[in-house]
């Protein structure tokens, strides 16, 4: 099981209507580690980095910060534990601040290695194999420049994490700013799916997605079964898709009601849900304006959701716009049909230009072309609805393939991430662990 230690929080890409933030996920520029039994090698081109007592094995990692133009709120270091270990460390390592940002990746050996002379940053306990891990760095890293750290460690158990060399899993340092404007060529990302925490493993392993993605992280409903009680909370959303609540905008779902009031719900997320009782609001991510609505209460022409979703889109002045919900406008599941119950939503957003609509409720993934609210293709001003139930629950049935249905999967559990470009996003379906399918495809905003 994928586990964050030392500090369960991952940085965040959220904005309202008082602050916004930005984040940026910086990979290292420069990692090796020296060993004491090897005191003249170096090892700066492999793909493993290792931390031990005995014997003595120190990592180094040098990150370039650039293009930050706000204040920083946040800064992380992230590392990944090699698969390749065979079991778990007790001591996962002390992360300190070090002073010389000078050093040479293939440069350094045990014999001429840096200090390390700065501050302590964090420990990390026990760590297991092929894991993401990370800590708060916010002390050391307070804006753009080289920044050095040291990794060692008094256990004789210890540890090998992946290099920059390993790729996708490379060391990274996610810093957030309060400016709401993305370093250059860093685009905010919006990632989730719905339906997702039960007593299936299917949750942990893709609330593993998300260890692996930075960005603000999405629920379209039914977050925790049977019956979203703040037990259904506790026993399976906080041990999975929990470790993310900070950075996490969610929606409620059919499920989520069973419990009176959504009071599990609206308790577990807080203020971030929106107004208990309601749960619609909004927020911007860059050149965009993200809606979240509630289609488990009225959102009939003239109702109190509706009357607020057109007042938030007039009021918007981002031109591009994407909104989630739970149950779907347009589906071809065999279990739960289209609902025309949130038609006049889809109306809303259709008038006022939208891009994408994201919902939940079968457990399923399906894409549609651009539509318009009766569901008839439309290439100028249509919207893409695409149903994201694959968060971690058993998988429903299709059945009658609806019109314009284009990709369909209902054997991966998976979460969709979208790139929110300036003008035109991009999606993708990343499955979980051992799974192949993929969907993506970028579009331009009206």
């Amino acid at each position: 099981m994928g586990v964050l230690a030392a500090s369960s929080l991952m940085a965040t890409s959220v904005s309202n209507a008082d602050s916004t933030a930005a984040t940026a996920t910086f990979t290292a520029v420069a990692d090796t580690y020296a060993h004491s039994e090897s005191p003249s090698t170096n090892y700066g081109t492999i793909t493993q980095l290792e931390v031990d007592n005995n014997p003595a094995k120190r990592t180094f990692l040098k990150f370039n910060v650039t293009g930050l133009t706000g204040q920083v709120s946040s800064a992380k270091l992230r590392i990944h534990t090699s698969p390749a270990d065979d079991a778990a460390s007790d001591a996962g390592g002390t992360i300190r601040a070090m002073s010389n940002t000078t050093w040479s990746e293939t440069g350094v050996t045990w014999t001429n290695q840096p200090a390390v002379d700065g501050a302590t940053l964090g420990t990390f306990g026990q760590v297991w194999p092929n894991s993401w891990y990370e800590v708060d760095v916010t002390s050391y890293v307070r804006g753009n420049g080289t920044f050095s750290i040291g990794i060692d460690s008094t256990s004789s158990n210890g540890v090998d994490y992946d290099s920059r060399e390993s790729g996708p899993t490379a060391p990274q340092l996610v810093v957030t700013t309060d400016d709401g404007t993305p370093p250059p060529g860093d685009d905010p990302v919006l990632v989730g799916a719905g339906d997702i925490a039960s007593d299936s493993s299917a949750d942990e392993a893709t609330a593993k997605l998300l260890d692996g993605i930075a960005g603000t992280v999405f629920t379209t409903g039914d977050n925790a079964y049977p019956d979203g009680s703040a037990s259904n909370y506790a026993d399976y959303y906080a041990p999975t898709w929990g470790r993310h609540k900070a950075r996490t905008k969610p929606a409620p779902g059919n499920h989520d009601y069973i419990a009176t009031g959504a009071s599990g719900y609206y308790e577990y997320f807080g203020s971030a849900a929106g107004q208990a009782g309601k749960g619609y609001y909004s927020y911007d991510l860059g050149n965009w304006h993200v809606i979240a609505l509630n289609s488990n209460i009225s959102a009939s022409v003239g109702s109190e959701q509706e009357r607020w979703l057109r007042a938030d889109l007039a009021a918007s002045n981002k031109p591009c716009t994407v909104a989630y919900w739970h149950h779907p406008r347009f589906t071809s599941s065999a279990d739960h049909g289209p609902s025309t119950a949130v038609g006049p939503l889809v109306q809303a957003l259709y008038d006022f230009n939208a891009e994408l609509i994201i919902t939940g409720h079968n457990h399923q993934y399906e894409r549609f072309a651009p539509m318009n609210p009766s569901g008839q293709l439309d290439t100028t001003r249509g919207i893409r609805h695409i149903v994201a139930g694959m968060g971690g629950v058993r998988h429903d049935g299709f059945s009658t393939i609806q019109p314009n249905s284009e990709e369909r999967n209902n054997s991966d559990h998976g979460v969709l991430k979208l790139t929110l470009h300036d003008n035109s996003y991009t999606w993708q379906f990343v499955p979980v662990a051992g799974k192949t399918y993929n969907d993506s495809g970028t579009t331009n905003c009206h």
